[in-house]
């Protein structure tokens, strides 16, 4: 009796550690899965950035200081840093940035909302009051040095 027992026990205990490999191995190609899912999605982003402002691939290396096969590279199976990431993001008049995910509908319904999907909506100053008052007097304001209430005084 007491050896079924044991060796029932050890059936448990094995079955456990094997069904904890299973469940750590699934879990370590879900992971992996996933960043390469996320990895190509970011590659598609960024070949489709550039096609949007209809760049071409040789286009970049001037405008990122990379050369041409390593943005290939990048663009078509790369993982890069993100320093680079953030020069490309910058060659393609772009910004990386964290978007909190109870925010991402959000952000992608601005995107989907803009038509042109090149970038998000950002409020610009309205300068068309300053712009009026210097086609006016292109001379005002020139030799001031900031007070206006001053009066050379």
């Amino acid at each position: 009796m007491k050896w079924t027992r044991k060796r029932d026990n050890t059936k448990k205990e094995t079955f456990k550690l094997l069904y904890g490999k299973i469940a750590t191995d699934m879990l370590l190609l879900f992971k992996k899965q996933l960043i390469s899912f996320l990895m190509i999605n970011l590659l598609q982003q960024i070949k489709s950035r550039r096609l949007a402002l209809k760049l071409k691939q040789n286009d970049m290396p001037m405008r990122i200081g990379i050369c041409r096969q390593q943005y290939q590279r990048l663009e078509a199976k790369g993982n890069p840093r993100l320093d680079t990431l953030e020069l490309i993001a910058k060659g393609l008049n772009s910004d990386v940035m964290l978007i909190p995910k109870e925010k991402l509908n959000a952000v992608l319904a601005a995107l989907e909302s803009d038509g042109s999907n090149t970038s998000l909506p950002h409020k610009q100053p309205d300068h068309s009051a300053e712009q009026q008052k210097l086609s006016d007097d292109p001379w005002e304001g020139l030799l001031e040095d900031g007070d206006e209430n001053d009066n050379g005084n």
